[in-house]
């Protein structure tokens, strides 16, 4: 049988704090940066679990208190760094800007488009804003102009074959 004496070390913990405090915050800001709201909680949090450990006789005196200190700093350190970094695994990704080629192509497109509406017969233009900006079906589009469902599909086709023709030149 091996008997293992257990020691206990006796320390100052105001000591510590006042000594170490300013080390830990420099460890911790250098490690998550100045702009990281939370490196005061991270250095408070660190600086609590010390004094618990050092009042559960967790520290043996195998080492020094600023080798026991440094391990809980930058234990706690990576901690923080993989729960941001899970958080932020969650979050999607911001969709890119819109390409101002792209939106000056659509108000193009957009504007022959409706230009190329104006030159419709009446008959043609109401079918389509009914039909298309007004979103009704074409039973709904056949009882409002008081024609056949199957005339509102002839009339949508040849509007659009009109209009593809029309944009084409």
């Amino acid at each position: 049988m091996i008997f293992v004496e257990k020691r206990t070390v006796e320390v100052d913990l105001d000591e510590v704090v006042v000594k170490y405090r300013p080390i830990v915050s420099f460890k911790v800001k250098k490690s998550l940066g100045t702009q990281t709201p939370d490196w005061e909680d991270v250095v408070n949090e660190i600086i609590t679990q010390v004094i618990e450990k050092v009042k559960k006789e967790e520290f043996r005196g195998d080492s020094s208190i600023g080798t026991f200190i440094y391990t809980i700093t930058t234990r706690r350190i990576v901690d923080y760094i993989r729960q941001k970094t899970k958080i932020l695994k969650g979050i999607p990704e911001p969709s890119p800007l819109p390409d101002p080629c792209d939106d000056a192509e659509s108000r193009e497109r957009a504007r022959v488009l409706a230009e190329a509406i104006k030159q419709l017969k009446p008959k043609f233009k109401e079918v389509l804003n009914l039909y298309y900006y007004q979103e009704l079906s074409r039973e709904e589009v056949a009882q409002r102009l008081g024609i056949s469902p199957r005339r509102v599909s002839e009339r949508l086709n040849y509007a659009q074959k009109l209009l593809r023709k029309m944009i084409k030149q």
